[in-house]
């Protein structure tokens, strides 16, 4: 016991650091972000007392709002101010990713990887170069959110379809693209699967009715998922779709709100792109449900190569992709390649680095127009897609085209 608590401490400790490093690198001032605009007057409401006023002004994603509140309202026992209400509701979300990291590494040390690929590991699911920009951004719930869609299909494929069901919904009331994990946590499950969907309906209902009822929400999930973008990046598949707007200048300076090489976004991209990242999955969990019926070949942990494929199409279909987008999408793979593959975690250490690159370095300010980033966007997304839906359709296809890159040895699915 001595020893295994030992082993477990290590990893714990090195997550704690971690989370200090991350916390005081991004948290350690106050700037404008999503947060000022969006989730600040809600918070504020809350901690002022006024409850009815705090769901009023609780964004589309007010569930995760509800969801941190506990630890917001904590802040008025130290009479915390503004920096540290933004702290209090960062925390659960960098704990999240804390559990998950500790989690994957004790599962890795069973497995057999060695010390390398376990503190690779841990350090991605807790220090990666996406985070910061989330929580700089203003968006700690997009790492909760991660971690929880991580954390139902993983519960699920151990057949605790009670479990997976509240961390499903707590996901989807956390914020609404965590429904594209449902047809992944359905392929988890061995049974029970109906079981589980009623209670991730019940969960997200019992988060979301508050702010239902005061009035105002269904509107703003209805504008967030259906309206024209108001922001349109160059990080997906629409951008060359959009109109091309010219600089214009007035006495040789820049008119404000016009940029280079900037694209006007197509009105109806806003109507189908969110509808259609959560209805892609269907079909995508139908084939593999089909090709299970059928007895062919499936890859290991494949509930989790799903999720993976599913996230890294919602950065590609998603006409508001920023860094913390791709965040999801990082955790996933990073669990799915662990438990499938003893060797380090060359794959998402690459997801990690080449994020960072395009999203963060490869910026105008770098001397990367907006179309040159949407080229360079694609040319590392779309190869990558492909690649893991024929890791996922064709898995013996897969085998015998790609490198084993260092494969000891294939963990099997039910590992």
């Amino acid at each position: 016991m001595h020893s295994r608590a030992r082993e477990h401490a290590v990893p714990i400790a090195a997550a704690a650091l971690a989370l200090v490093i991350v916390g005081w690198l991004a948290l350690y001032g106050w700037a404008l972000t999503d947060y000022d605009f969006e989730v600040r007057p809600a918070f504020d409401a809350l901690v002022q007392g006024h409850l009815l006023r705090f769901l009023e002004l609780a964004p589309a994603y007010g569930g995760s709002l509800v969801i941190r509140a506990p630890f917001v309202l904590a802040t008025k026992l130290w009479r915390g101010g503004e920096l540290s209400i933004y702290r209090a509701a960062a925390a659960p979300c960098l704990a999240a990713s804390a559990v998950l990291g500790v989690w994957l590494v004790a599962r890795m040390r069973v497995l057999g990887h060695t010390r390398l690929a376990r503190a690779v590991a841990l350090a991605l699911c807790v220090a990666n170069p996406l985070t910061l920009p989330a929580l700089e951004i203003g968006h700690p719930e997009e790492l909760l959110g991660a971690v929880l869609c991580v954390a139902a299909v993983v519960v699920a494929s151990r057949n605790r379809s009670i479990w997976a069901g509240v961390l499903l919904g707590l996901a989807i009331a956390n914020k609404e693209w965590a429904l594209i994990a449902v047809g992944p946590v359905a392929i988890a499950l061995p049974e029970h699967r109906m079981r589980c969907l009623l209670t991730a309906g019940a969960v997200a209902a019992v988060v979301l009715a508050p702010l239902a009822a005061a009035g105002g929400f269904v509107t703003e999930v209805r504008g967030a998922a259906t309206e024209a973008p108001i922001i349109f990046n160059p990080w997906q598949v629409w951008w060359f779709f959009g109109g091309h707007l010219h600089t214009l200048r007035v006495a040789g300076h820049i008119v404000p709100g016009h940029r280079w090489d900037h694209r006007v976004e197509p009105a109806w991209v806003g109507t189908i792109s969110h509808p259609l990242i959560v209805a892609v999955t269907a079909p995508m969990t139908l084939l593999c449900v089909r090709m299970r019926s059928r007895g062919a070949s499936r890859p290991g942990h494949e509930a989790l190569l799903l999720l993976t494929l599913a996230l890294l199409l919602r950065c590609m279909l998603d006409p508001w992709d920023i860094s913390y987008y791709a965040l999801p999408f990082l955790l996933s793979l990073l669990v799915w390649e662990t438990l499938t593959f003893v060797r380090p975690p060359v794959l998402a250490l690459g997801a990690a680095f080449a994020g960072w690159f395009v999203l963060q370095w490869a910026v105008p300010g770098h001397g990367f127009s907006p179309d040159e980033q949407s080229l360079l966007f694609l040319a590392l997304t779309l190869p990558s897609a492909i690649a893991l839906g024929v890791a996922l359709y064709a898995p013996g296809l897969g085998r015998r085209l790609a490198p084993r890159i260092g494969d000891r040895a294939a963990v099997p699915a039910h590992a």
